[in-house]
């Protein structure tokens, strides 16, 4: 035996949601219940950070386990003999699900190995130049950049995107910072931050950086999977993806996109020959073979429920505490009511609150009180927050737990 032998089955116990308009589908939540008895989840706690990685719904685990033990059965032999192929296999088909071609994507580890695999290898540096980053950026992705000044001889920038978010505002920080540093040369973007969920509007601040000379290297790491904007719509040319977050993979399964014509914009990895294909630009050594061999099923999954019913469901839950929470002055919303700006993800502060122990410690409470588990981030400009994750397979009475639990928090 040297395949997965996967029953196509699993994905007839979810009704076929084509031809349904999101929006309705958003508020079907007896169809969502049928998404949610995919996944075997805890109910020690009300689960709301789905955003450090998303759970395997129970085929993905199937196939994972199944992986697991024949790996382990064939060792080396399998390893070097059956699994590249089916390695090959994966990749074609993340391909096919992102709308690119296969010669543009590569496999990786993560969104934050592909991120670095972009900006430690971007070729277009000279000393004097600038690269751009914001408060918004993830910390392994800003940390790489200040990376570049040491090794590039780089200036970097860092910007502080306005609050509350408007679209405008957000556009014209870019502008602005592309106008007061015209040597940049690279800028930082992150599709969704990891922090209270602002969702970037990529095309339009990657056609100001080309216009300035710039190229963009694109943190998608929350995007892809929850967001209905497809990969090529970017328009972006260097793109970190991470395939356990939001599409459901096991942990340990990422991507990294160059468009191609822009290959030799990348050096290839530490002295690897040059091949003049995308591989040749990542090096992750020995990977879990189970991982990649589980990723078709988590591909399947999730192209049967549609990443537009994902975002409009998504959508649909965080805007259900939010909308409960916006008017109540003891508590300040990170998190804009316009859906262009809008993700899966968003936060919240008690007024006042703006250290992280304080943060850390209201999640607390809220964990040992009312068994709702959300996370505090730090690194914004304004200050930390506690960031509210549902996945799709989260329930509106979750969300009213939520609710009633920050409310508690407020006193």
């Amino acid at each position: 035996m040297n395949k997965i032998e996967r029953d196509p089955s699993f994905l007839d116990a979810l009704p076929d949601p084509r031809g349904r308009d999101p929006a309705e589908l958003a508020a079907d939540d007896a169809w969502w219940a049928q998404v949610a008895a995919q996944y075997d989840l805890t109910d020690d706690v009300v689960m709301l950070d789905n955003g450090y990685w998303g759970a395997m719904a129970r085929p993905v685990v199937q196939a994972f386990e199944q992986a697991t033990a024949l790996v382990n059965h064939g060792n080396a032999w399998f390893g070097r003999r059956a699994f590249p192929p089916l390695f090959e296999q994966a990749r074609v088909q993340l391909a096919q699900t992102l709308g690119v071609d296969s010669d543009e994507i590569a496999l990786t580890r993560g969104a934050t190995e592909a991120m670095q695999v972009l900006i430690s290898g971007y070729r277009n540096l000279r000393p004097g130049d600038t690269v751009l980053y914001a408060d918004t950026d993830y910390p392994s992705m800003i940390a790489a950049m200040e990376w570049l000044q040491a090794r590039r001889g780089v200036s970097v920038q860092r910007i502080e995107l306005p609050e509350p978010f408007d679209h405008d505002s957000i556009v014209e920080t870019y502008r602005s910072a592309l106008e007061q540093h015209p040597r940049t040369r690279l800028v930082l973007l992150t599709q969704v931050s990891h922090r209270h969920g602002l969702l970037l509007p990529v095309a339009e601040i990657s056609a100001l950086a080309r216009a300035a000379g710039a190229d963009v290297v694109l943190d998608a790491a929350h995007g892809i999977g929850q967001v209905d904007t497809p990969l090529r719509d970017l328009d972006v040319d260097f793109i970190g993806i991470n395939l356990h977050k939001w599409i459901g993979a096991p942990v340990g399964a990422g991507a990294v996109y160059i468009r191609r014509g822009r290959l030799d914009d990348i050096d290839p990895y530490m002295g690897e020959a040059e091949t003049g294909h995308i591989d040749s630009r990542v090096h992750t050594g020995t990977v879990n073979f189970a991982t990649f061999l589980a990723l078709p099923a988590a591909l399947a999954l999730h192209e049967r429920i549609g990443v537009a019913n994902k975002r409009a469901r998504l959508l649909r839950l965080r805007n259900q505490w939010l909308d409960a929470l916006r008017n109540d002055p003891r508590i300040q919303l990170l998190a804009s009511p316009d859906p262009r700006l809008s993700s899966a993800i968003a936060a919240f502060r008690l007024h006042g609150q703006y250290d992280m122990d304080a943060n850390t410690a209201t999640a607390e409470r809220m964990l040992q009180q009312s068994g709702v588990f959300v996370v505090a981030r730090e690194g914004l400009a304004s200050g930390a927050c506690i960031r509210v994750t549902p996945g799709i397979f989260s329930t509106p009475a979750q969300m009213q737990a939520l609710v009633e639990a920050i409310k508690g928090m407020a006193g």
